[in-house]
């Protein structure tokens, strides 16, 4: 975005930054289309000749320069989503601090940003490894990272959210009366690999932010000691 300058003066570039904590989405429409979350909830509308970008229920929402942007997220590890990720940079930030858990090491956002509760809690059992293992137990830290990528990269669209994929990477959960992911919010239900009830907990506070849920299954997830720590 830009502040449009007086005569002789030059435009000055602004940039918002947001941030969805807990409640807060970001959705596009049409121009003009009927918007499907209650009006009252939208804190910042964005329009332009193609589309409108509506950002509801944020935690966050400044206009800055966009000078100044590195002050605000110059901290924030490599994007999954971003053109620059660098997995090699999110794996040394990981392993910097080997005994915090996986589960809290995943939503740092300095370590790697992009993932939310429900992309810790499923990549984590994509990986057999329960969340409050320390980040030193994981075997193959980089698969675990690829994993977390292909899921954030496969509900890039609309729709609900799945993390259930096919060899090729493409949701397979849309389908009617087919679970949508694998733990997350299915607490007492069959694990879907081994049918053992999946478990809900909750792992320790990150940053200041309250405690999350967690959702495993024991069988599949087991807690890993620090003594299995990467070389």
């Amino acid at each position: 975005a830009s502040r449009p300058g007086g005569p002789g003066r030059e435009v000055q570039k602004l940039t918002i930054h947001s941030h969805l904590k807990m409640e807060g989405a970001w959705q596009v429409y049409p121009p003009g289309g009927r918007w499907r979350k209650p009006g009252f909830t939208a804190r910042c509308v964005l329009r332009t000749a193609v589309a409108d970008a509506v950002g509801f229920s944020l935690g966050i929402v400044e206009v800055v320069r966009t000078a100044d942007e590195d002050k605000i997220v110059g901290h924030l590890g490599p994007d999954l989503l971003g053109p620059d990720w660098d997995p090699a940079e999110a794996g040394r930030r990981l392993l910097s601090a080997p005994d915090v858990p996986v589960g809290v090491a995943l939503l740092d956002q300095r370590n790697l940003a992009g993932i939310g509760n429900i992309y810790r809690c499923e990549t984590c059992f994509l990986s057999g490894i329960h969340p409050a293992s320390p980040i030193s137990a994981v075997a193959d830290l980089q698969t675990m990272m690829t994993d977390a990528k292909q899921l954030l990269e496969a509900n890039l669209g609309p729709g609900r959210r799945v993390t259930i994929l096919n060899p090729r990477g493409m949701p397979v959960g849309r389908m009617a009366g087919r679970p949508g992911y694998w733990v997350y919010r299915r607490e007492h239900q069959p694990c879907l690999k081994c049918g053992t009830p999946i478990r809900r907990d909750v792992l320790g506070k990150l940053n200041g932010e309250e405690e999350r849920d967690i959702y495993f299954c024991p069988k599949c997830q087991p807690v890993l000691p620090s003594e299995t720590m990467q070389p």
